[in-house]
């Protein structure tokens, strides 16, 4: 209760737990000489304390006031740790004070921080008479204020921690650093401290990782179904396994490396794999989690369902095939009740059975199509009276009909009445323009794949690099007997233009020709000269005679080159032509 002290140079202590940690805080010491008091702070601890009745104590608090009294100084009675009072406590310190005169009391606790500012800021108006009187909160009602205090400085905080913090590798003391000026960081830090504003810079460092990780799980799950797509299709390979033998069967699959990475440290979470944005193979212990198990047990399923919608659509075509009701032409709605079941209906969508359906009824045509050309061309004797490019008459196309129609492959095509009709059309006019456009045999028809082989075997004249790009330079020889080989080339000069040039579709050939109708031994009648090297030979005939010739010159033009290094004659392509 002294009012003048005198403690020179001497450190002024906040804290005991500051004591040997002299060094990081401020040095600041007590002032030289004497030091006057000039008020004083009575603390009253109101929380239960071990060992200790709180009458005693009270009893001793007013001693203590009574001696303080004497000294004529301000005095305010600050209740401490108020966030553990007991109510009696707290009700018989502020009965111990409405006794005295004028003797203020502020509820307080420092580990929240309440009034502990208003205790002393009360103190010092009792000192300093100018000054404004403070108001006196009771300890809830200035937690309550305080509480929505700091829980708007926190906000203004995070706010600033996540626009601040956008990874999270970032270091405290980095981070710390960079919001230093920030008055949201100031703030809270003035009213909660550092370490909370770290502890809540740290929660969001964690919940940036959480989220990061969650990214990279999500990726690894969707991922899963296409490597086990990959690497296990076959149903049967896996469907007998355990989990760990078809973990075994994956590792032994040639490009597992491709879609899995086998850790030394696990679990994968907690691996620098995480962080590696650039590789995305799945971690191999990933296996091991529920979500992953559940992927697993899908694709099992999936494959299952396969297998069994391929033995539906197996089943439904067979079903198609043996069906005596399924006829070419016939519409679904008509054949559905036929060939459905309740297992068609659970296992394939109306797409697929249609698709199956409708392939079928393209097979069922065709065939059908097929058989009735044939009995066509059995019946052709019925086609020979008509008139030369007649479109048969009603009355004759009844005839055809009524002769046909007790035949079944007449009878198949009933329901493609026009398509039918259409054939008997397409049939008289092969009867009567029998090409191989207009055979039945279509792509078979041997007029056709003689051309395609003849075509395929024929060799091009290479075009000669030293020439003009712009004129290929063409030597023919033509071939024939009496008279034959002059007139071709004739009327192909007479098509020339006066220098020997022949154009065609825009592209210009110079034409050297070389008319032979004699004995192609002689000399004068070669296929080569050494000023000729042919690049084609026309074959013409108009009778077995002439015919016979281009047969034996050719041949014979052929055994006079054969073991000469310039043998053209062997790959010279030969075009024969019957002239009418």
């Amino acid at each position: 209760a002294a009012t003048k002290l005198a403690s020179a140079e001497k450190l002024m202590y906040f804290c005991t737990d500051q004591l040997g940690l002299e060094q990081d805080f401020e040095q600041k010491q007590m002032p030289d000489g004497k030091l006057p008091v000039d008020g004083f702070l009575l603390c009253v601890d109101v929380s239960r304390g071990m060992n200790r009745n709180f009458d005693e104590q009270l009893k001793f608090v007013s001693n203590l006031y009574n001696q303080l009294a004497k000294t004529k100084k301000p005095v305010v009675v600050v209740l401490t740790k108020c966030d553990e009072g007991v109510e009696r406590y707290i009700r018989d310190a502020h009965a111990f004070a409405l006794g005295k005169k004028n003797l203020q009391v502020v509820e307080t606790s420092a580990r929240s921080n309440v009034n502990v500012e208003l205790a002393f800021g009360t103190l010092v108006q009792l000192v300093d008479k100018s000054r404004g009187k403070a108001k006196i909160i009771p300890y809830f009602e200035a937690l309550k204020q305080q509480s929505q205090q700091i829980a708007a400085a926190k906000d203004k905080y995070e706010w600033l921690v996540s626009r601040i913090v956008k990874s999270h590798h970032e270091a405290w003391a980095n981070v710390s650093r960079k919001m230093q000026a920030a008055p949201e960081y100031q703030d809270y830090v003035y009213l909660e401290g550092t370490s909370k504003a770290k502890k809540l810079f740290l929660q969001h460092v964690q919940r940036l990782k959480q989220e990061h990780v969650e990214r990279r799980r999500k990726l690894y799950l969707a991922k899963l179904p296409l490597a086990l797509d990959a690497l296990v299709p076959d149903l049967d390979e896996i469907d007998h396994l355990s989990r760990a033998k078809a973990e075994k069967l994956l590792e032994a699959k040639p490009d597992f490396l491709k879609w899995f990475v086998v850790l030394e440290e696990t679990p994968w979470d907690a691996t620098s794999h995480v962080d590696n944005v650039d590789n995305e193979r799945i971690p191999f212990d990933l296996l091991e989690t529920p979500a992953a198990e559940q992927l697993y047990e899908a694709h099992l399923e999936k494959l299952r369902d396969e297998r069994k919608r391929a033995e539906m659509r197996r089943a439904f075509r067979e079903n198609l095939e043996s069906s005596p009701f399924v006829t070419p032409g016939k519409p679904w709605e008509e054949a559905r009740s036929f060939i459905m079941n309740e297992d068609f209906y659970l296992w394939l969508e109306e797409p697929v059975y249609m698709d199956i359906y409708g392939k079928h009824q393209k097979q069922l045509i065709d065939r059908a199509k097929e058989d009735f050309q044939e009995l066509l061309l059995e019946y052709s004797e019925l086609f020979y009276e008509l008139e030369l490019d007649a479109k048969p008459s009603k009355e004759k196309m009844g005839v055809i009909q009524e002769v046909l129609g007790e035949e079944q492959r007449f009878k198949a095509l009933q329901k493609l009445q026009a398509e039918r009709d259409a054939l008997i059309l397409k049939h008289i006019h092969f009867v009567y323009h029998p090409t191989k456009e207009t055979c039945p045999g279509c792509g078979g028809c041997a007029d056709a794949r003689v051309e395609q082989l003849l075509g395929s075997r024929f060799l091009r004249p290479h075009r000669n690099p030293l020439a003009d790009p712009n004129v290929d330079r063409l030597n023919l020889v033509i071939l024939g007997k009496d008279g034959l080989a002059r007139e071709l080339a004739n009327e192909i000069r007479a098509l020339c233009t006066s220098d020997d040039k022949y154009v065609i579709e825009g592209k210009m050939y110079e034409l050297a020709l070389r008319p032979i109708e004699g004995n192609v031994r002689l000399p004068v009648n070669a296929f080569q000269t050494p000023t000729f090297q042919p690049h084609g030979c026309l074959c013409l005939y108009n009778s077995k005679e002439s015919l016979s010739y281009v047969v034996e010159s050719i041949e014979k033009s052929r055994e006079s080159t054969v073991g000469r290094r310039d043998n053209h004659a062997a790959q010279l392509p030969l075009t024969l032509i019957l002239v009418n």
